[in-house]
């Protein structure tokens, strides 16, 4: 009996690992299609787009041919992800050194109902000089949140304010306007440092 017991339980046991491997195939499988699919998409996905630069002139997609980018989506308002963030890439940009004029950085507001030309003008004064921040009317924003299949959501707060939940990883693109990969701030620093190396020689 205790040997017919044992024999279900081992057959019982290498069907569920057989599952579980599949599926773990399976899954390994879409992921890396996705992946591969993305990096074969010019971005933005959804066509061109023009906003408004923090010094007030007019930016286009036409303004990225050509040169590699780090595209960010974030808000003069946010407490902590954003500034972190981008003092992050600042201090990166320093140690790129001379290849870091092969990169350009953009600060892509979410939040264009508080983020006028002036204050963005303003903020900006604290990272790498050589960043830009865009800004466009809701319309303008949400499509280029889209095209870039970010996210961003307007959250209320107590008192009749809000806050916004938005994608926290940045968008690497290539010199020939593919994307590479997200890139997250927890991740470590020699990783980071490698992957602006790779898309700016």
């Amino acid at each position: 009996m205790a040997s017919k017991t044992l024999r279900i339980v081992r057959r019982v046991t290498w069907a569920t690992i057989t599952i579980l491997a599949v599926v773990l195939a399976v899954l390994t499988w879409t992921l890396q299609s996705d992946k591969d699919r993305l990096s074969q998409q010019s971005f933005p996905l959804n066509g061109p787009f023009s906003m408004e630069t923090h010094t007030g002139e007019t930016f286009n997609s036409t303004s990225l041919a050509g040169t590699a980018y780090l595209a960010f989506f974030g808000f003069t308002h946010c407490p902590d992800i954003c500034p972190t963030t981008l003092f992050e890439l600042t201090d990166m940009m320093k140690e790129l050194g001379p290849a870091a004029d092969n990169l350009k950085v953009l600060l892509i507001s979410v939040d264009p109902e508080r983020d006028s030309q002036e204050l963005l003008s303003q903020y900006m004064t604290a990272f790498d000089p050589r960043f830009v921040a865009l800004r466009g009317t809701r319309q303008q924003t949400d499509d280029v949140v889209k095209s870039f299949a970010a996210f961003a959501k307007k959250v209320p707060l107590d008192g009749g304010q809000y806050t916004m939940e938005h994608t926290a990883g940045v968008y690497v693109i290539d010199a020939d306007g593919r994307f590479v990969r997200l890139l997250r701030m927890e991740e470590p620093r020699e990783e980071r440092m490698r992957l602006l190396k790779d898309v700016t020689s």
